[in-house]
């Protein structure tokens, strides 16, 4: 039995409630999850402006250690250290096979709609996996193919950040954008994802990376992280400043909010022949776009979910960079609380001051 945070009704919270774990299947492994970060991502669902079947666990931003195996299992062992990602893959479909895996649906990594459900209430009432994860739980029952091992030494509390917001930040950078060093970039948004970005583009040698936020706080901690230069997202010249800044625009402006306004502010950012990716889930009815001039200047516009990552490769690649002093997970991390204060770090995270949240588990 595992206590875990229950989404029962948009817009009334989290509930704590005890679950039960199936017996892990061939291909699957249970996690003794040591750490979960709070993700904007979750809230979209905890809000309801994304749907979901309910009753779900929400989280997937974790790291754990694994408990045990199924017998088909080779990647993972018990004992293993090891971070969990969202963009579970099936190895097999046409976005595997050409190296897109973060494309992948998975529908190879669930159970089959006639199976044992992987997560129930103690009275066997089934509970939706989110995100072929669900992770504000003691315990994870997942497909191997959503998680990945990693050395020893690594602090789980800020491993688990590598499973949503550095993967998707710093992946954007290296993957999505493949920044080359001395190119510009800005990044709209100084959240976790935000500041990871900027954090890789600093380890990718970008030239000038500016950080684009309302708040002072946050374009503060984005300098710490590596910003060379800071802009006020909410004032009148922003765009004027990030051109002045950057010589005629940025290479690349990346959008890691979520919101129209910044999704508009990261295309306008841009120099001729520049790319806007966007990270933020947006709500729903929002369209990003390119005007007639936009495109008669080779500018570019892009998604990049989950940082376009190939987690089993980059995840034990950003643990080295940390443990050689490279990444900075540390200042990303703003609090540590139990699952029990869950929805009090949410209701933070609404105010929209601090940076990560982390639950940990005894």
């Amino acid at each position: 039995m595992a206590k875990a945070a229950i989404l029962e009704k948009p817009g009334e919270g989290l509930v704590i409630g005890d679950v039960e774990m199936a017996d892990p299947g061939p291909h699957e492994v249970l996690i003794d999850t040591k750490a979960c970060g709070l993700c904007h991502s979750d809230l979209h669902f905890i809000d309801g402006s994304y749907p979901h079947p309910l009753p779900a666990i929400p989280g997937h931003e974790a790291a754990g250690v694994v408990r045990a195996v199924g017998s088909e299992v080779r990647t993972v062992q018990p004992g293993d250290h090891v971070v969990s990602c969202l963009s579970a893959f099936c190895g097999t479909c046409e976005f595997c096979v050409t190296g897109r895996m973060a494309l992948c649906l998975g529908a190879a990594t669930r159970r089959d709609s006639d199976a044992t459900p992987r997560i129930a209430r103690t009275n066997g009432e089934p509970v939706m996996q989110m995100l072929n994860l669900s992770a504000f739980s003691e315990q994870m029952l997942i497909h191997e193919n959503a998680c990945v091992s990693i050395d020893k030494d690594m602090p789980l509390d800020r491993a688990a950040l590598l499973g949503c917001a550095v993967t998707t930040g710093a992946g954007t950078i290296f993957n999505a954008a493949n920044v080359t060093p001395g190119e510009t970039v800005a990044v709209v948004g100084c959240g976790g994802v935000g500041l990871a970005a900027i954090n890789a583009a600093k380890i990718a040698g970008a030239g000038k990376v500016i950080a684009v936020d309302p708040l002072a706080e946050k374009r503060e901690l984005a300098k710490v992280l590596g910003a060379t230069h800071a802009v006020d997202a909410m004032a009148d010249d922003a765009v004027k400043q990030i051109h002045e800044i950057s010589g005629g625009g940025v290479h690349y402006g990346i959008e890691a909010v979520g919101r129209q306004a910044s999704a508009d502010l990261a295309v306008a950012s841009l120099r001729r022949g520049g790319t806007a990716i966007i990270l933020g889930m947006m709500p729903l009815d929002c369209k990003v776009g390119l005007s007639a001039m936009d495109l008669l200047s080779g500018k570019k516009l892009q998604g990049a979910i989950m940082g376009e990552n190939h987690f089993p490769v980059d995840l034990p690649r950003l643990v080295d960079f940390y443990l050689r002093g490279l990444l900075d997970l540390d200042t990303i991390i703003a609090e540590r609380i139990s699952l029990d204060q869950i929805n009090d770090g949410f209701a933070k995270m609404r105010e929209g001051h601090s940076a990560r949240s982390v639950v940990v588990f005894d």
